[in-house]
């Protein structure tokens, strides 16, 4: 009996840290946009991976608007928060005291959909001149994407007829109410084109996008926190932007993975049986390549051979939302994750007040985020 309760004791004495460490995680929300979707696919894989455990946290996710993102964390009402660059940007111009964290979208979401250059002619910005132009509203980072587009190639918005036609731009695209429509580059312009092959989109053939990144480099999405944070609650910070970082750079070298625990969070996500086994396999596939420890243009290459083996076992229907994530990958993929560059906020900054969106305020844009938690991650 002394024997096996020695035993017994080694053995929980050997368990025990974790035990610990999984009864010590800190319960932490974080507040994101829109509805669950394949894009927050990053932090699907913090939770159901580890990430978040790893540095402490046991995290849930809240799906808000924007605004209320914001207004709670400047509250001080939530830690963690998702909202664009330019929020932070009218926010502090408010004296509401957020600071940008990590950089999650290191490329602008946003672009401008046309026909296929062989049906409209358009060929370039400045072809939409007196033309109809989509967009959802005279808000958000559609607008200020719009706007920054349109001044790359010297023009306003009076140049163009534009047209406010909601989240709808597939259906107004398609039926030719517009020339062009300001799109999510990531979705919207798959969901024309998958339209298109189906021969459910007039005869407009093929879309062409404009990126507003390929123009000008403006801030978009990232982490943000209340600014006393920085010096009360460092450490928590630093473990929340490096968790983030580990979680995104799962996602970004194994898309099949992404997909396949996003399952449990997004609905209406195809999960056909043999399309899940092809996941599950190219995933096994993926985690044995990653193992090589390839480079990043090797990574990406991974990702293209990955959905070239689906595009031959499946239809662009069933394929849809994976290439949004593929996209998305685009989108967040960078040599340093989570990294933000004082151009982009200056860009964003000279957009907002080509929009008088300031009123005249003054916003310190070094003080509006920093890249001193980035820095101090590790994989």
């Amino acid at each position: 009996m002394t024997r096996i309760l020695a035993l017994a004791l080694i053995l929980l004495a050997f368990v025990s840290p974790a035990v610990r460490a999984q009864e010590a995680l800190q319960d932490e929300r974080i507040l994101l946009t829109f509805v669950p979707n394949i894009q927050f696919s990053p932090f699907y894989l913090g939770i159901q991976d580890g990430h978040f455990a790893e540095h402490g946290f046991n995290v849930t996710l809240e799906h808000l608007q924007e605004p209320e993102v914001l207004d709670l964390v400047a509250a001080g009402h939530a830690d963690f928060g998702i909202v664009s660059g330019e929020q932070v940007i009218l926010a502090r111009a408010q004296a509401r005291d957020v600071v940008y964290v990590f950089e999650w979208f290191q490329k602008y979401p946003v672009g401008l959909v046309v026909q296929g250059h062989n049906g409209s002619g358009i060929s370039e910005i400045s072809e939409l001149r007196d033309r109809k132009v989509g967009i959802p509203g005279r808000f958000g980072a559609s607008y200020s994407g719009l706007t920054a587009l349109l001044h790359s190639a010297g023009m306003t918005e009076s140049d163009i007829e534009l047209t406010e036609i909601g989240f709808h731009a597939p259906d107004v695209f398609c039926s030719k109410v517009v020339s062009a429509a300001v799109v999510y580059i990531n979705n919207e312009p798959l969901q024309i084109l998958n339209r298109s092959l189906a021969g459910e989109c007039s005869d407009l053939g093929m879309p062409d996008v404009f990126p507003v990144a390929e123009q000008v480099d403006l801030v978009s999405n990232g982490l943000i926190v209340h600014s006393d944070m920085l010096e009360r609650e460092t450490e928590k910070v630093q473990n929340m932007v490096s968790a983030l970082g580990q979680a995104l750079k799962s996602a970004i070298e194994n898309p099949a993975r992404a997909y396949l625990v996003s399952l449990e969070y997004v609905e209406a996500l195809p999960n056909e049986v043999e399309y899940v086994e092809a996941l599950q396999q190219l995933s096994m596939e993926q985690e044995a390549f990653l193992d090589t420890q390839p480079s990043r243009e090797d990574i990406a290459q991974s990702r293209l051979d990955m959905r070239g083996q689906l595009g031959q076992m499946f239809d662009f229907d069933m394929l849809e939302q994976f290439d949004v994530l593929l996209n998305s990958i685009d989108l967040w993929d960078a040599e340093v994750l989570g990294f933000s560059e004082l151009g982009s906020w200056e860009s964003m900054l000279a957009t907002l007040e080509l929009l008088e969106f300031l009123d005249g305020s003054e916003v310190d844009l070094t003080a509006s985020f920093t890249n001193v938690f980035i820095m101090g991650s590790s994989e």
